[in-house]
């Protein structure tokens, strides 16, 4: 690997970060009239009016301006805006009865959505703890430590282990099927590690540290394949893999068919999970003061099958999603499979020292410099054909957000650096 060329996309990156991302975000999002975040926009950047705060654009939004002031960009601008949406989810979407966040709200902030949906919760935490360890503001930290003690308390599968998700107001599991109380979630079960990695980072209480060690133990063991090592996304309460299903009320455009079911509904794996999946887990080591060596030959695993099938060698870029043994079924290009990617090939680079993640990341920061993003406004295209050209043009979203473009400079520009070094 050539250092001077490391350098080059590392400083492509910085000026993409600096100069059209966080710009695009910290010039239009700040609801001054409402609080917290404006989070719609078109092609343009123009606010689309659209009338929902929902807690994943508010929370995502959140950890993307506190990390990037933990990560010393804005000059101190991002810790305020950070603070302007705290103000928001705890003055109008948390609980006061029953605790918790609430799924949705209107512009002005009142009440749409009642849910408690454990997707919503853990990025609340995974927010509100990045948010003191950026700032020094300790109420972050204690309403994450009140959201844990609910979640253990309320969405704990005592009997199988892991978390049930989808909840009404008062903690009540909601029903089978569509409804998601009958199902568990590789999705969720990795952003409670993300979130617990960071909650345990701002706290260093050993019950957090013990729940994010189980929670690692439950997705590498109960949630991978056995033989592939790739994400498997729906299970029953028991463990046994179930058909991949869209629930009623969803936290992502995903692209399924109109009964709501995949034509291979037990046979796909997503790479930005699996990659994703794989760089938390190296972060969440680092954070729990382990080698991450500890799982070398599986994390080379995922590195593998992910470079192997997920990149795209004659366009560039990541597939969507894929048959476990190996292959594609989807060859469309999603923004953030595209920015987990990126990360997860620079660590497998530091890990391995190997070139062909480096080659891997070229390829991918390339589609993404070239293809994804807009730059008429600094953002990224939501999805794209295989060849680049983009399908959706909306630059954010209730479900389309700054959390992982912004997170996928501010990482790899530290990794890069790493590299240099």
């Amino acid at each position: 690997m050539d250092k001077e060329e490391i350098k080059t996309y590392m400083e492509e990156a910085q000026d993409h970060l600096k100069n059209e991302l966080l710009p695009f975000w910290t010039s239009r999002m700040t609801d001054r009239e409402n609080g917290g975040y404006i989070t719609h926009f078109d092609e343009e950047g123009r606010d689309t009016g659209e009338d929902e705060k929902s807690l994943i654009a508010q929370t995502r939004s959140v950890y993307t301006l506190a990390s990037a002031h933990r990560a010393g960009y804005g000059d101190g601008e991002l810790a305020a805006l950070a603070a302007h949406g705290v103000d928001y989810l705890l003055k109008k979407m948390w609980d006061t009865k029953q605790g918790g966040f609430f799924w949705m709200t209107d512009r002005r902030g009142n009440v749409t959505n009642d849910r408690k949906i454990l997707y919503g919760q853990s990025f609340a935490i995974y927010a509100l703890s990045e948010y003191t360890l950026a700032t020094g503001d300790p109420l972050g930290k204690e309403y994450a430590e009140e959201l844990f003690r609910l979640i253990q308390t309320h969405a704990t599968d005592t009997y199988y282990g892991g978390y049930f998700e989808m909840f009404g107001r008062d903690w009540t599991l909601a029903g089978p099927g569509a409804e998601g109380g009958d199902r568990k979630t590789l999705d969720v079960h990795m952003h409670l590690m993300e979130a617990f990695t960071t909650l345990y980072e701002a706290t260093h209480r050993d019950t957090h540290r013990r729940k994010l060690q189980e929670d690692i133990d439950i997705l590498l063991n109960r949630m991978l394949h056995p033989e592939y090592k790739t994400g498997i996304p729906q299970f029953w309460a028991d463990w046994r893999i179930a058909p991949q299903i869209k629930f009623n009320i969803i936290w992502g455009w995903d692209r399924y068919s109109e009964e709501g079911t995949k034509s291979n509904p037990t046979d796909n794996t997503c790479y930005g999970h699996n990659a994703e999946l794989a760089w938390l887990l190296i972060h969440a080591m680092k954070v729990l003061d382990k080698d991450p060596e500890e799982y070398r030959d599986l994390l080379v695993k995922i590195f593998d099958h992910t470079l192997e099938n997920g990149i795209d060698r004659e366009y560039g870029g990541v597939f969507v999603e894929g048959p476990h043994a190996g292959g594609v079924y989807d060859r469309e290009k999603e923004f953030w499979q595209q920015a987990e990617v990126m990360t997860a090939m620079l660590d497998a680079c530091l890990l391995t020292g190997e070139k062909k993640y480096w080659e891997a990341y070229k390829n991918v920061h390339r589609f993404v410099f070239d293809k994804v993003i807009n730059r008429k406004t600094g953002e990224w295209y939501p999805l794209l054909t295989r060849e680049g050209k983009p399908i959706w043009t909306h630059m954010g979203h209730s479900w389309k957000i700054n959390y992982h473009t912004v997170r996928a400079m501010v990482q790899g520009i530290e990794r890069m650096k790493r590299m240099v070094r």
